[in-house]
């Protein structure tokens, strides 16, 4: 991986220049972003007529895969101009759209709500796509920094620091498949550590100090040429980025501080109406399946720099990233049916 930061510099501009139409497919993941809240009222819109209620549905979680898949597909090749490095990073940050929207919520009600919910959202993105298309087209090398190998290992650590959490924190939900009785069972469990003043804000000062580390990494690797697996890897730690720092926000300032609601399993499922059948909380089903997969695929590509860094195969390597992705989704799944009404019978 360091080779293609040290190469990358020698690749920027090496290309013929955009045509007009790829220029335009670099707004794609702001229109797509503007859009997902749409698709989230039209869900609600068509009521419960199963399969058709899917079906706008399908198109919310479709809208930051739209990104994802514009972000994996221009990050074979390094930017040759300003405006590709710009739209590398708007299909990056259009990837994170459903935690952004979350808290696009909370920002604008702490606002007191001066504009409406999807005028700010869509200003937002069309300041976002602006931005990118305003930057100049000549061809043009972008500076590839050297590779930044304190912050990638303190980046590691503080992840080995913080799995234990993060780790019991996934379990626990699965057993919310079981009922929010058991839930709520683990929970206090967990709690009896976690919740200790000394602890909590260890914890939390930890993921602030991962988030700005991670933020750092990615800023830096949007602008190397890479392979599929530090694709997905950048990725999906933006998302996890953004996902964890409107979470935390979430539990600690919204709920917690703010309205002294306890950050239970009614308050994670959106009790008593749910995640599917309130028009406020279908928000939280794609930025909670999207978020669980991000932080499992995450760990899968960084386990795999460290396993390939420690002489293992490559081959088994990869075909074991990708069980881990797979593995990633299914958790996923079933964290997100628990938290939508799914019941698992009990022996």
């Amino acid at each position: 991986m360091d080779t293609q930061l040290r190469s990358s510099a020698a690749d920027m501009g090496a290309r013929a220049p955009l045509s007009a139409g790829r220029q335009a497919l670099a707004l794609a993941p702001a229109l797509a972003a503007m859009s997902y809240p749409f698709w989230l009222r039209a869900f609600h819109a068509v009521g419960p007529q199963w399969p058709l209620a899917a079906l706008p549905l399908l198109a919310a979680f479709a809208m930051p895969l739209v990104a994802a898949l514009l972000w994996l597909r221009a990050a074979r090749m390094a930017p040759g101009s300003v405006f590709e490095l710009r739209a590398r990073r708007l299909a990056l940050l259009g990837v994170a759209a459903p935690p952004l929207f979350v808290f696009c919520a909370f920002l604008l009600g702490v606002l007191g709500r001066p504009i409406s919910e999807p005028l700010a959202w869509v200003a937002a993105w069309l300041a976002a796509g602006l931005w990118a298309w305003a930057a100049p087209r000549r061809a043009e090398p972008v500076t590839a920094p050297p590779a930044d190998m304190t912050a990638r290992a303190a980046h590691g650590v503080v992840a080995a620091m913080v799995l234990a959490f993060i780790g019991f924190h996934l379990v626990n939900h699965l057993f919310g498949l079981l009922g929010p009785q058991a839930h709520a069972a683990v929970m206090k469990a967990g709690r009896g550590v976690y919740r200790m003043p000394a602890v909590e804000a260890m914890l939390v000062a930890l993921l602030l100090l991962q988030l700005c580390l991670g933020a750092w990494l990615a800023w830096r690797w949007s602008r190397l040429r890479m392979d599929v697996y530090r694709a997905v890897q950048v990725m999906t730690g933006v998302y996890l980025g953004f996902f964890l720092l409107t979470h935390m926000n979430s539990a600690l300032v919204s709920a917690r501080a703010l309205r002294g609601i306890e950050t239970d399993w009614a308050w994670a499922s959106g009790a008593p109406q749910g995640l599917l059948l309130d028009a406020w909380n279908i928000r939280l089903l794609p930025h909670y399946a999207l978020g669980v997969f991000c932080v499992l695929a995450h760990l899968c590509c960084g386990l795999r720099s460290v396993l390939l860094a420690h002489g293992w195969r490559a081959a088994s390597v990869d075909r074991g990233w990708m069980a881990g992705l797979i593995a990633a989704a299914a958790v996923s799944m079933l964290v997100v049916a628990g938290l939508c009404g799914l019941r698992l019978p009990r022996a």
